[in-house]
């Protein structure tokens, strides 16, 4: 599956599209994981614990997306994008979001 951030794909053409297509990911971080992203978080700069979470979110959220471009029939996503917000003040919601399409080749 290619996943694509442009509307085209280089050295391809769109010959079918199916429509949005989204991946979601609600995440929390443990107990433990907040007492010390808190901790970090008094001292300043990067909380390690959170970028991890976040990156492995993104990453799982672009794989659901996929999978569900293919049971559309699709073999691309283009136009991919994130959204991400807070629930709870201890959970983190990342969506990857795109257009499902079929590609092919351009002669």
């Amino acid at each position: 599956m290619i996943v694509v951030t442009t509307e085209d794909v280089a050295g391809y053409r769109v010959v079918e599209t199916f429509g949005q297509v989204f991946g979601v990911v609600v995440r929390s971080r443990g107990l433990g994981g907040n007492i010390v992203a808190g901790l970090r978080s008094i001292v300043g700069g990067e909380i390690h614990e959170y970028t991890a979470m976040v990156e492995d979110s993104r990453r799982q959220a672009i794989d659901r997306m996929a999978q569900n471009a293919s049971l559309m029939g699709a073999n691309a996503v283009v136009r991919m994008m994130f959204d991400s917000s807070e629930m709870n003040q201890s959970m983190n919601e990342v969506v990857a979001y795109g257009t499902a399409v079929r590609i092919e080749p351009a002669p």
